[in-house]
């Protein structure tokens, strides 16, 4: 809210958009991987609402998403939708509301499109001098894995997140394992796969949020795996609380420290990041380097769950405050009026 000239309180008018499982494939359980539940939107309604701002929920699909977008008259959105298909899903909603001039929260369509497609952000990140595990994109079962490719190798989908398509055999080790996994997932998912060598070594996870125009960089967390598991599949990312211990900030020396802190930095540059961010890195316990694995411009919101507000309250954030945090920076960056906190 803030007062306007004859000292009256006007309630600024944010829209929340946001997309939510519908039980679409029931037979695939990590089909809907990416969208939440109403829980969390409404942990995020009520976040902004904290800050005296009024609400309104835009769910992101196309029956119901541009008819309230044309007559709510909304402020600004808080972009918290993940699309609803194709590659390019998560920039379906910014790029509307850029064609409308409606402000709002995070990434512009353009780095969303980029960050979705796991191979096309890579290429990006490569020209930058940016280290990232090598890789190659498969289209189809067809498709001969290159000569240079070096087991062991983890398959992805490769415009997707949150897990979706990680299995627990997802890790492989020779051509026959790999095979298997890769009829798997294009029977089950039908999309590209990316393969990728598999760094052996220590993973972290880095939270980035923007204070203006320059990058702030939180604690940054070491994920341990343990019970036998290696990497984030879905299986792990949904029971984490068995399979990951957390440490935040992480334990790691000063160079290490700066080493991560800057490549986070020049990424969240080189793809013009916007008020958010998490980026997912590996270091080599080979050559002691660190890796890009990918970034999210649309990170988790899970309260007490996802690793970004886990690690916003290492930093002394709470769920609200960075909810508004994330809101308030892109206010700024839009010139409209700041709130006045009751």
């Amino acid at each position: 809210m803030w007062l306007n000239k004859n000292s009256e309180v006007v309630r600024t008018k944010v829209g929340l958009a946001y997309n939510v499982q519908r039980g679409v494939r029931p037979d695939v359980e990590d089909w809907e991987a990416e969208y939440d539940s109403m829980e969390v939107v409404m942990d995020i309604k009520q976040s902004i609402e904290s800050g005296g701002y009024e609400v309104v929920l835009m769910e992101a699909v196309p029956e119901k998403f541009i008819p309230t977008l044309l007559t709510e008259k909304v402020d600004i959105v808080y972009n918290f939708a993940e699309g609803t298909f194709g590659r390019a899903r998560e920039a379906q909603v910014p790029a509307i509301l850029s064609f409308y001039g409606i402000p709002y929260t995070g990434s512009d369509a353009t780095t969303l499109a980029v960050c979705l497609d796991k191979a096309l952000t890579k290429q990006v990140l490569l020209s930058k001098d940016i280290r990232t595990p090598r890789f190659q994109v498969i289209r189809s079962l067809d498709e001969k894995l290159r000569k240079n490719m070096r087991f062991p190798l983890i398959l992805k989908l490769n415009a997707e997140g949150s897990s979706k398509g990680i299995s627990d055999t997802g890790l492989v080790h020779d051509m026959v394992e790999y095979r298997k996994e890769l009829e798997r997932l294009f029977e089950t998912y039908n999309e590209p796969v990316l393969v990728e060598e598999y760094i052996r070594g220590r993973e972290f996870t880095i939270g980035v949020l923007q204070e203006g125009n320059k990058y702030k960089v939180l604690p940054i967390m070491e994920i341990h795996f343990k019970h036998g598991k290696e990497f984030y599949s879905y299986k792990v990312k949904k029971n984490s609380d068995y399979y990951v211990d957390y440490t935040c900030p992480a334990k790691i020396d000063p160079t290490l420290e700066r080493k991560l802190t800057n490549m986070a930095i020049k990424i969240c540059k080189s793809l013009d990041i916007k008020d958010v961010a998490r980026i997912d890195l590996r270091v080599s316990q080979e050559d002691g380097n660190p890796y890009f694995l990918e970034i999210n411009p649309l990170p988790g919101m899970v309260r007490g769950f996802s690793d970004l507000p886990r690690i916003a309250e290492t930093a002394g954030y709470t769920y609200e405050e960075l909810v508004l945090h994330i809101l308030e920076n892109a206010m700024q960056r839009y010139g409209l009026k700041t709130p006045i906190h009751t």
